[in-house]
C-alpha cells in the first residue's frame, strides 16, 4: 500500500526525501514564506533516527542527577541528598552546540543494598549495554575510592570513550583536588560544579567529542537478517516461559519466584517459517527485601534491551488488574520509538467474570496505544502462539511505512479543509504542508502558520492512522510554525 523502507536500505542526506522529492517539497516551502535553512534544520531533527547516548555513571551521590539536570537544561532528573534516590524514568534527550543526544542517568544503585560487586557491576553493564559515550562522575572533595577504582575497572572492559567528570569543583581552589584524579587513568580529570554550573561547557565539548554522529545501529545491519525481539513485561509474566514455548524447548530457567531471570538471553529461534532473535529481559534476581533496589536494575535492563530491539513485545498478565507498572514499561517502548504488540498471557486462566473487567481495563488503561497488535496468548499451554507472528510483522511494516510527500499533503490539505483548527485568540492557526522525515518510527514534521495545539495534534495522528495504517507503530509529529518577518524588497 505504502512505500516502504526496510533495513539496509540506503537513506538519502535530506532525511528520507529522495533528490526529486526534497526540491519540490522545498519549492512548496518557499512560496509559503519558510526560511530554507529553518526548513532543512526541521527536516534533519526530524528524520534523526536514533541519537547517540551518553551514560553518566559513578558511585552515589556524586551528583550523577544535578549533572544530569545541567546537561539537558531542566530539572527532571530527582536530587536529593542522598544516595539512590533516582528512580522510574532514566533516558533524557539533550542538546549542545547545535547536536543532539540522549543522556541516561544510571543513580540509583545503593552499595548497601547489592553488596559493593553487584552494584558497581550493574552501573558498569548498562553503561555498555547503552552507551557510545560515558561521563564517569567523582566527587573531587572526597577524591578517588576503591569504588571508583572498581567502576574504573569495568569501564576499561567495555571499551567505551569516558569523559572524567570531577564534579564538586565550586572554585579555583578545588583545581588541585581535581588534578588528583588523573591518578585513575582515564585522562584529563574536567573540574566541574553541576550545581553552579561551572565547568559544563569545557566537559561537554569533551563529550562531543567523544560522542559519535550517530550510534551504531544494533539492528537491521544485514540484509534479510534475524529481527530483533525483546520480551518485557514486569516480573512473573510470563517472559521466560513464552520463550520457551516459542523455541519449543527450556533454555530459560522458569520459577514461580519472581526475578529470577539474571542476564538477557538472546536466543535465535524459528517461528512462522522465519528466524528471529528474542531477547528474555528480565531483571537481576532479587529476594524480598532487596526488591526496590533490583526492581530498578531490570528496568536499566529492560530499557538496554529495548534500545537493541526493532519490536518490543510487552507481556501483561491477565489474572491480575493492569498495573502502572505496566503503563510504565509500556511508555519506555513507545518513548524509544519501537514497534509494538501486547501479548495478554494467561488468557486461558479467565472466567467470563474476569474477562469482562479485563476488556474494560483495556478500555481506560491502555487507550493511548489502541493502535497496537493485541495478542491473546498462554505462554504455558501454546494457544495462539501461532497469532504472535502474524502481529509482530504487522507492527514492523507500520513502523516501516513511509507516505511520499506529495500524498501526504493531499491528505493534509482535505484535512485542514474539512476539520480546521479551532479559532484562539481570534485566529485560526493552519497546516500549511508537511513532510514524513523519517521512519523506524515514522516521523513526521508539519509547518503550520501558528501554534498547533496538542489535542488537534492527536487528532491529526489519530486521521494518520486512519487513512495509512501504521498499525503496532508509535508516530512522531513535530510542528514548525512560520515566524514573522518583512517583506523583502
Amino acid at each position: 500500500m505504502n512505500d516502504q523502507i526496510h533495513s539496509g536500505d540506503s537513506v538519502d542526506e535530506h532525511g528520507e526525501l529522495g533528490e526529486a522529492e526534497y526540491s519540490e517539497f522545498m519549492e512548496l516551502a518557499a512560496h509559503e514564506g519558510f526560511d530554507p535553512e529553518e526548513i532543512e534544520g526541521a527536516i534533519d531533527e526530524a528524520g534523526h533516527g536514533p541519537l547517540p547516548v551518553l551514560a553518566v555513571v559513578g558511585r552515589p551521590n556524586v551528583g550523577k542527577s544535578t549533572l544530569v539536570n545541567r546537561i539537558i537544561g531542566r530539572r527532571e532528573a530527582v536530587v536529593q541528598d542522598k544516595p539512590g534516590v533516582t528512580r522510574d524514568r532514566v533516558t533524557y534527550e539533550a542538546e549542545w552546540a547545535g547536536r543532539r543526544f540522549k543522556v541516561v542517568d544510571t543513580g540509583g544503585w545503593e552499595q548497601d543494598v547489592l553488596g559493593l560487586e553487584a552494584s558497581v557491576a550493574a552501573q558498569a553493564e548498562f553503561a555498555i549495554e547503552t552507551a557510545d559515550a560515558v561521563v564517569f562522575v567523582v566527587d573531587s572533595t572526597v577524591g578517588a575510592t576503591d569504588t571508583d577504582a572498581a567502576v574504573v575497572k569495568l569501564l576499561r572492559k567495555a571499551g567505551k570513550p569516558v569523559v572524567l567528570c570531577a564534579n564538586k569543583v565550586d572554585g579555583q581552589s578545588g583545581e588541585a583536588d581535581a588534578t588528583a584524579l588523573w591518578s585513575l587513568g582515564l585522562g584529563e580529570p574536567h573540574p566541574v560544579s553541576s550545581l553552579h554550573g561551572r565547568g559544563t561547557g569545557d566537559m561537554l565539548d569533551a563529550v562531543l567529542e567523544a560522542l559519535p554522529d550517530a550510534p551504531k545501529q544494533t539492528f537491521g545491519t544485514t540484509l534479510g537478517g534475524p529481527r530483533r525481539i525483546a520480551l518485557i513485561g514486569r516480573p512473573n509474566v510470563g517472559k521466560s516461559s513464552l520463550l520457551n514455548k516459542v523455541a519449543g524447548e527450556e533454555r530459560v530457567v522458569v520459577n514461580e519466584i519472581a526475578g529470577t531471570t539474571r542476564d538477557p538471553v538472546d536466543e535465535l529461534i524459528e517461528l512462522g517459517g522465519k528466524v528471529w532473535k528474542f531477547v528474555d529481559t528480565a531483571g537481576i534476581r532479587r529476594r524480598v527485601h532487596l526488591q526496590e533496589g533490583a526492581d530498578y536494575y531490570a528496568s536499566l535492563r529492560t530499557a538496554a534491551a529495548v534500545e537493541k530491539a526493532e519490536v518490543a513485545v510487552v507481556l501483561i498478565d491477565t489474572s491480575e488488574s493492569i498495573s502502572v507498572q505496566d503503563q510504565r514499561i509500556i511508555t519506555m517502548a513507545v518513548d524509544a520509538g519501537r514497534a509494538l504488540v501486547v501479548a495478554f498471557n494467561k488468557w486461558d486462566t479467565l472466567d467470563e467474570e474476569r474477562r469482562y473487567y479485563l476488556e474494560r481495563e483495556i478500555e481506560t488503561e491502555l487507550a493511548q496505544i489502541a493502535w497496537a497488535p493485541r495478542v491473546n496468548v498462554s505462554a504455558r499451554t501454546g494457544r495462539h502462539m501461532e497469532r504472535l507472528v502474524p502481529a509482530i510483522e504487522t507492527a514492523i511494516a507500520g513502523w516501516e511505512t513511509r507516505v511520499p510527500t506529495g500524498r501526504l499533503n493531499a491528505f493534509l490539505g482535505e484535512l485542514v479543509a474539512g476539520h480546521p483548527h479551532p479559532i484562539r485568540g481570534g485566529k485560526q492557526p493552519r497546516i500549511l504542508f508537511g513532510t514524513q522525515a523519517g521512519t523506524r518510527p515514522p516521523r513526521f514534521v508539519l509547518f503550520a502558520s501558528g501554534f498547533i495545539e496538542a489535542g488537534y495534534r492527536r487528532f491529526v495522528e489519530r486521521r494518520l492512522r486512519e487513512e495509512f495504517g501504521f498499525e503496532g507503530t508509535p508516530i512522531h509529529i513535530s510542528v514548525r510554525v512560520r515566524e514573522k518577518r518583512g517583506r523583502k524588497k
